[in-house]
């Protein structure tokens, strides 16, 4: 029988040397397939069991290509974590650089943006491919310090042999993510890294105390650009009639007049002034403001807005919806469950109700709350392009689907009842 997980943050504290070999040993163990002395953590054995069903070679230290030069300045320039850079360096660099650790910030990907802190730890760093530009995800290099984070969405101290890579056994890292305040999305990872003798179990919250002062500085910044949003904004609607609202560049509302309140829209990648179809509101005349855009909504839709919709199924674990018409076009990425649902509506072109859809999605027909809170979801970005009662795609629009070449291969990670009765289908006709 496997004994529970040894506190080694502890024992790594007071004798790291041991640490380092009980951990040494347990990896051997694991990845031999015996049971260990000891078991590891639970976040380190579920992201070792990640590594081996995904093929990374444990023996192996595989490096992606760096970014160049210009590809890391244009990433720094573009991610909203330059404006932490502070914060960040104010609560870790003077700790880190004394106790020997560098401070490593990541982008969502995983790349390596910044770095910065002990010389002599950062040549070290140098010999691991813990570079500017570097590819840190967990499925390229293993249990680490900034792709596990990441995955896992918390903070992860990985200390010695707890690393997947045998090359990097030598190190312990403490990564705590950073996500944007206003949705949940995940935007870097912060990081401190540095020779095993380096570790101390306070480190895990240090980290992630540090990562929570800089969401915090994120969401200051953010309510600070939409009061001046609004300064602007607000004399502009007081003279319009009509329904219209002033909202920022990513789409986040700073005022709204003639209409129930928005909290942010689905805006596209590239918006432009002109009469645009935005959802959920319509046909829209899009106007520049400083720092954001006036969207004044139209009465009506212009001649020939005939909308036409394709759902992208044949990716490779990506979906996608794209809506285009005399107003311009739009594409989103859907979530597995917004991808069944619309998948579903396609295949009953009459509309679906809630109790259907709940039977093709969970095969219980009970499931009802569940489904108009997802189609909700929905609707938020479709608008009236996606009707209810039953839910159903709007008569006038053009649905196209792209479905993959083997429909065996359709939504692979599906395991809603209806999905997963076309590939059965398909697989029968083969």
């Amino acid at each position: 029988m496997v004994n529970p997980p040894t506190n080694l943050a502890r024992l790594a504290a007071v004798d790291t040397a041991r640490a380092a070999r009980m951990l040494s040993e347990v990896r051997e163990a694991t990845l031999a397939g015996r049971r260990a002395r000891i078991a590891p953590r639970p976040v380190i054995e579920q992201s070792w069991g990640r590594m081996l069903r995904g093929g990374v070679d444990p023996d192996h230290d595989f490096r992606s290509g760096l970014l160049s030069a210009d590809e890391v300045r244009r990433r720094r320039e573009e991610s909203p974590l330059r404006h932490v850079l502070p914060v960040l360096r104010e609560g870790l660099l003077s700790v880190a650089d004394v106790a020997q650790h560098i401070m490593v910030v990541a982008d969502a990907e995983g790349r390596v943006l910044w770095r910065e802190g002990s010389p002599q730890v950062l040549r070290k760093a140098d010999g691991l491919g813990f570079e500017l530009g570097a590819d840190w995800r967990e499925d390229v290099v293993g249990t680490n310090g900034v792709g596990t984070p990441a995955v896992v969405r918390r903070p992860v101290q990985v200390f010695a042999a707890e690393h997947f890579v045998r090359s990097h056994t030598s190190w312990t890292c403490t990564g705590a993510p950073i996500t944007d305040p206003r949705d949940g999305r995940l935007i870097g990872v912060v990081d401190v890294s540095g020779p095993l003798r380096t570790m101390h179990p306070a480190t895990l919250s240090w980290v992630d105390s540090v990562a929570r002062l800089a969401e915090a500085r994120l969401r200051e910044l953010h309510l600070d650009s939409l009061e001046r949003l609004r300064a602007v904004g607000a004399p502009v609607l007081a003279r319009l009639d009509g329904p219209a609202l002033v909202v920022d560049r990513d789409g986040w509302a700073a005022a709204v007049t003639g209409m129930p309140y928005v909290r942010r829209l689905s805006l596209p990648k590239s918006l432009a002034p002109g009469r645009r179809w935005l959802p959920p509101l319509g046909h829209c005349a899009v106007e520049p403001l400083a720092g954001g855009w006036l969207l004044r909504v139209a009465d009506e839709p212009p001649p020939g807005a005939v909308s036409r919709i394709r759902l992208d199924l044949g990716g490779a674990g990506r979906t996608s919806v794209t809506v285009s018409g005399a107003a311009g076009s739009w594409s989103r990425e859907l979530s597995p469950r917004h991808a069944e649902l619309l998948y579903v509506l396609t295949e009953h072109p009459g509309g679906r109700g809630a109790a259907a859809l709940a039977e093709d999605l969970f095969g219980d027909p009970s499931r009802t709350v569940t489904v108009r809170a997802e189609m909700s979801r929905v609707r938020r970005y479709l608008g009236d392009l996606l009707q209810h009662r039953p839910y159903r795609f709007r008569e006038d629009a053009e649905i196209e689907v792209l479905l993959p070449g083997n429909l065996r291969d359709l939504l692979p990670q599906s395991v809603a009842p209806a999905v997963v009765a076309r590939r059965r289908a398909a697989a029968g006709a083969g």
